[in-house]
């Protein structure tokens, strides 16, 4: 099964009191994990960031119809985390918006997803960058204000923990005057992840 077949499958079995743009976002999250995980042949809670009663509590909170999917990685302890990791989880923690154990274990999945290649947006399994910026002002308020000049998020975030821990990133005075501008501010389009799993499992068959 691709990762597009179980966002498919876990928003069939969405909570009927789950906000609609949150169920597809943690689908999204969740599928692409999920498919990773089983194609590296190792715990989605290594591809999640989460411990795996997290992730129980996760999918059940949003897909609880699915909650056996989940259910053998219970007791499953949340996985080692580098020192860019946890920065990244401190970061996200002290900028949600109401601080709820949903926010909790979006950032430290937001921030374990931080550490793949991709726009960020990809390596959540969302479709658009948009819905990204979307996540992030209904739930890192604090934060995503912050990132008034709309820089690309996985780069707002490190510059952030730079700025806060007091590193000087970049000698240009402004972002507009510097070389890296293209790759701080510019375009994030591209090919979703889930469409991408799809397209190549179809032509493995």
């Amino acid at each position: 099964m691709h990762a597009a077949d179980i966002h498919a499958m876990l928003m069939q079995h969405a909570a009927p009191m789950a906000d609609a743009a949150d169920a597809h976002a943690v689908a999204g999250m969740l599928a692409l994990a999920l498919w990773e995980a089983g194609e590296a042949g190792r715990p989605a809670t290594e591809t999640t960031g989460l411990a795996g009663d997290d992730l129980c509590a996760l999918a059940a909170e949003f897909f609880p119809q699915a909650r056996a999917m989940f259910a053998g990685l219970r007791g499953r302890p949340q996985p080692f985390a580098g020192v860019d990791e946890e920065c990244l989880r401190e970061l996200l923690r002290a900028g949600t918006t109401t601080g709820s154990a949903f926010e909790g274990r979006l950032a430290d999945l937001v921030a374990r997803r931080c550490l793949r290649p991709n726009h960020l947006w990809q390596d959540l399994g969302l479709h658009s960058r948009d819905e990204l910026s979307g996540l992030m002002t209904r739930h890192f308020a604090p934060l995503a204000a912050r990132n008034r000049a709309d820089m690309k998020w996985k780069k707002f975030f490190y510059r952030t923990i730079c700025r806060d821990e007091g590193y000087m990133l970049c000698a240009a005075p402004s972002c507009a005057e510097c070389d890296d501008f293209e790759v701080c501010f510019g375009d994030e389009s591209g090919e979703s992840l889930l469409a991408r799993a799809r397209r190549a499992t179809d032509l493995a068959a």
